[in-house]
């Protein structure tokens, strides 16, 4: 697959969007409790659209126009679970970007969706993240603020076993990837 991202409207006559919309671009958060070896993975279950909910996945939201997509995540992160992050490493995605409309390249990401009478492409991106310390130095313990009605973190051997959504289990596995060449390496 080519990252070369494709931009709004690009397949459309005289360059006009298509009627579900320009491609939109959403972030997440693996949050984990060590970013050079992660062991633990948080999870968020979905209360709503009814559609997803009860299936999980990984905090985030959509990009606002004026954003970048790291102050995105944190503002999502604060309105979804009332807590701060540390962003680690992006884990790109296998498919083909997006160009935003202020002509920003997402360069590779993960597509949730393809474009289709339901609504615009959506591609996201993803952050290996940490919990950042509060004043007193403990870790927040994260709320289900709005979105999710249930929060996990997921021990090793157990970050496939929640359902997750669809878009999500070949993340997991990019996950799982990751973090285990993570650990090897600091035994070597």
């Amino acid at each position: 697959m080519t990252s070369d991202p494709v931009p709004a409207g690009d397949h459309e006559p005289h360059g006009q969007v298509p009627v579900h919309g320009a491609p939109r671009l959403v972030v997440a958060a693996a949050i984990t409790d060590d970013l050079e070896q992660p062991r633990l993975l948080f999870a968020a279950r979905r209360s709503a659209p009814p559609v997803f909910a009860g299936l999980w996945e990984f905090p985030g939201g959509k990009v606002d126009e004026g954003e970048t997509p790291e102050e995105a995540l944190h503002r999502e992160l604060d309105e979804e679970l009332g807590v701060e992050v540390e962003l680690g490493d992006e884990i790109p995605g296998p498919d083909q970007g997006i160009l935003l409309p202020d002509g920003t390249d997402t360069g590779p990401a993960w597509e949730l969706r393809a474009a289709d009478a339901d609504g615009p492409r959506l591609v996201l991106r993803v952050w290996w993240a940490t919990l950042k310390p509060g004043e007193d130095g403990s870790l927040p313990e994260p709320k289900p603020l709005e979105d999710h009605d249930e929060l996990r973190w997921l021990e090793p051997g157990a970050w496939r076993d929640v359902p997750w959504l669809p878009a999500d289990t070949r993340i997991v596995e990019a996950l799982l990837d990751d973090a285990i060449a993570r650990l090897r390496k600091g035994f070597c």
